[in-house]
């Protein structure tokens, strides 16, 4: 019977990209170690995050056994049905935690996460449509494409999740030729508001002053990364807390469970957003180098599927959910080492929860079932 079990997973395991599943397994249990230290108080959640990998896994070998092309026809109907729940949302969605994220549709959702990955399907899909005959015209409607959504989220207000889908349209345009001028010039531009922040965020700060286009509590996110401090045991208890928890792991950490920040209930969100401030005390510097070679690695692999992908659709999508998936891993990051603002944001393969878990689940899927189609192709 054991024989038989592992022909069984092997079947399963037969058409994988090996090395992006080996990264992803080398990822998930160091996620699920991190996650049992972390919620040893909370009895389980491991329990309920191993049920989340499972589900995850079905979606991974569903959707990796679906045919490009099936997944091109698919990215106008995601796309149109993604786009009209947040419309739906904005009109009648339910309110919760001063947001306005979820719709009832006999199950609550949030449909941004759809947009997650509907937004590189249906752009991936338009530049295959336009391959060859791409003008700047072609590129302005790609934009429009990214920006309708993209501004609905951000009303919600879900600004972190808005500009996760905005990166996910961008990169997808980026691959697909935009001048190297125009991406020059944003960031140029993005670099000087930034400068600008920083030399006059104090007085921008003042309770007083409001920022336009930005919700009070987004402007206090930002002021918090510029000065925590100002308010220790407030809005900036968060920011403050992960940042001595990662640099008292030292070179080594303090060894698995025994992590004093963590276990005395200073990290915030300790299972979830900020699962990465446990994992760095525990393991140290040496562990934080291993796990960002693990996340670059992953990336690595992504890109290499993209670029020898059959076709434009293929190769824009696989780099696109492979940037994605490691810009939510650098802003995860740079968020618990108080290098940017505090956003909702989940580690990928590391922090708790079946949504989050589930989207990475599809994107792996859609990676693998590219890689699948290069080899049959190749044969």
């Amino acid at each position: 019977m054991f024989i038989a079990l592992l022909r069984y997973l092997r079947w399963i395991f037969s058409d994988f990209d090996r090395p992006l599943a080996l990264i992803t397994c080398l990822l998930l249990g160091c996620g699920l170690i991190t996650l049992y230290s972390a919620s040893l108080e909370m009895p389980g959640k491991v329990q309920d995050q191993l049920r989340n990998i499972g589900l995850a896994f079905a979606v991974v070998w569903a959707v990796s056994r679906l045919s490009p092309q099936t997944l091109m026809r698919a990215a106008v109907p995601i796309y149109t049905i993604g786009l009209a729940l947040i419309i739906a949302v904005a009109l009648f969605g339910l309110v919760r935690k001063g947001g306005r994220r979820w719709i009832n549709i006999g199950i609550v959702v949030q449909p941004s996460e759809i947009m997650k990955i509907a937004m590189p399907l249906m752009l991936a899909w338009y530049f295959q449509k336009r391959e060859g005959l791409t003008r700047i015209w072609d590129y302005c409607l790609a934009i429009i494409l990214v920006v309708i959504p993209v501004a609905l989220i951000a009303r919600q207000p879900d600004l972190g999740t808005a500009l996760l889908v905005f990166s996910a349209g961008i990169y997808v345009i980026f691959f697909a030729g935009l001048s190297w001028t125009i991406v020059l010039t944003v960031l140029g531009v993005a670099l000087f508001c930034i400068s600008i922040l920083l030399g006059f965020g104090g007085g921008m700060c003042d309770s007083d002053s409001s920022w336009l286009f930005l919700h009070d509590y987004q402007k206090h996110r930002i002021c918090m990364l510029l000065d925590p401090s100002s308010d220790p045991l407030g809005k900036g208890f968060h920011t403050i807390q992960s940042v001595i928890a990662i640099g008292s792991g030292g070179p080594f950490g303090k060894g698995w469970l025994k992590g004093t920040q963590t276990h005395l209930e200073f990290i915030p969100e300790k299972h979830t957003d900020f699962i990465f401030a446990v994992f760095a005390e525990e393991f140290g510097l040496l562990g934080n180098i291993i796990l960002l070679g693990l996340f670059t690695a992953w990336m690595f692999r992504g890109l290499a599927i993209s670029l020898s992908a059959a076709t434009l659709f293929e190769r824009l999508l696989a780099g696109a959910i492979t940037l994605v998936s490691f810009t939510y891993a650098f802003v995860n990051i740079a968020m618990v080492s108080g290098l940017l603002p505090v956003v909702g944001v989940p580690l990928p393969l590391f922090s708790y929860g079946g949504t989050s878990m589930v989207t990475q689940g599809l994107g792996l899927g859609i990676l693998m079932s590219i890689a699948r189609n290069r080899r049959l192709v190749q044969t």
